[in-house]
């Protein structure tokens, strides 16, 4: 265990422990902003959690409330309720840095964890557009569903995309093969034609327009054209957008999956 001064740990050697270099070198495992920003800042919160007997599963469950505040606040009228979302946006990412590093110190890492930081990041994924579509619901007063339920089908492809991976390891899982990690070979068609579309669509990656991050960055943006425009038009307007692009979004992950070797049985006798 590393150096401790009266139960305080040094923030140099709690980093070592907390940011290993195998967390820090996880391109694909976390958001953009995590080693541009997050994991500079995080060590200090989650060395304040550990001060105050906090356990990991009690940030991840901050970090949910984070998610519920982050959407909630989208229904406060104005740019405030976009800023708002935003800055719990943020707060979010910082939590979901610092429930790893807490269980990394205390070694109390676990399914419960796993699962309960599952829970967090699809609250945020869900609720986010879920709400962006009441926004523009209840913008003028006279409720107008139609966005409601707009927003609600965003809600649901953005969910069901992200449920993909997890359909993956399930399937895997039922047949009797080993849980697959996060590998570009695996992940690629098989087919050379597939190869060229896919390699054609990371040129546009889309599908990172739609990470809790990304879309209180849209919300905001949303927010401040709302300014100049009326917050209604502005958020029917992303909610437009948004929506086509995840339901395009969905149909290339499941033909991504299905093209892969991720599915794929092993040859009898191998």
């Amino acid at each position: 265990m590393p150096n401790q001064s009266a139960g305080v740990p040094n923030i140099r050697e709690f980093r070592q422990v907390v940011q290993p270099p195998e967390i820090l070198g996880r391109a694909n495992s976390e958001h953009w902003l995590g080693p541009v920003l997050m994991r500079h800042v995080s060590p200090y919160l989650s060395r304040a959690c550990v001060q105050l007997g906090m356990s990991p599963n009690q940030v991840t469950g901050l970090m949910t409330v984070a998610a519920f505040a982050a959407a909630g606040s989208l229904l406060i009228p104005g740019v405030w309720g976009p800023v708002l979302c935003f800055v719990f946006g943020q707060v979010q990412l910082l939590l979901d840095c610092a429930d790893g590093e807490v269980a990394r110190w205390r070694k109390l890492t676990s399914p419960k964890g796993i699962f309960l930081d599952a829970v967090g990041h699809y609250t945020a994924e869900g609720l986010v557009p879920l709400f962006l579509g009441l926004r523009a619901t209840f913008a003028l007063g006279q409720p107008q569903w139609q966005w409601a339920a707009l927003g609600g089908l965003l809600s649901l492809l953005l969910i069901y995309n992200k449920v993909l991976n997890e359909m993956v390891h399930v399937a895997r899982t039922k047949y009797g093969l080993t849980m697959i990690r996060d590998d570009p070979q695996a992940s690629a068609p098989t087919r050379s034609g597939l190869r060229r579309l896919r390699n054609l669509a990371n040129l546009v990656p889309i599908h990172r327009l739609f990470h809790w991050v990304e879309l209180t960055f849209w919300c905001l943006l949303a927010g401040i054209v709302g300014l100049f425009t009326g917050q209604q038009p502005a958020a029917i307007g992303l909610l437009a957008i948004l929506t086509p692009l995840a339901a395009l979004t969905l149909v290339g992950h499941f033909v991504a999956i299905m093209s892969s070797s991720k599915l794929r049985a092993p040859e009898a006798g191998n």
